[in-house]
């Protein structure tokens, strides 16, 4: 509280990390749709451990996943519930249509 004369009132503090993803993401959607928005996209939603054992591309909406081995596909198509929403947000809800998890 900071004295106003003859008052006090609240300060209404709004934290960083409530902020930032937001202004990222509307960031980011605004930008134009290219092979390196997708990746970032992609890491930004699965984060470093499944990106490191994925690569993404966009083609027709459609969004193919490769996976390093059976086990990383199995992961990342057990996350896609949570991962899809994470990318909605982030390049808008008419880029990625289906999700092809596929092995390399």
């Amino acid at each position: 509280m900071r004295p106003l004369p003859g008052r006090w009132y609240r300060l209404t503090v709004i934290p960083v990390q409530a902020v930032l993803p937001e202004a990222l993401a509307a960031l980011i959607r605004r930008s134009p749709l290219c092979p390196e928005k997708v990746d970032f996209a992609w890491r930004t939603a699965v984060g470093p451990t499944l990106a490191n054992a994925t690569q993404v591309s966009l083609q027709d909406r459609q969004l193919i996943v490769s996976a390093r081995d059976v086990a990383w596909s199995r992961e990342i198509t057990r996350a896609l519930p949570v991962i899809r929403p994470r990318l909605v947000s982030l390049l808008g809800p008419d880029v990625v249509g289906d999700v092809v998890v596929r092995d390399r």
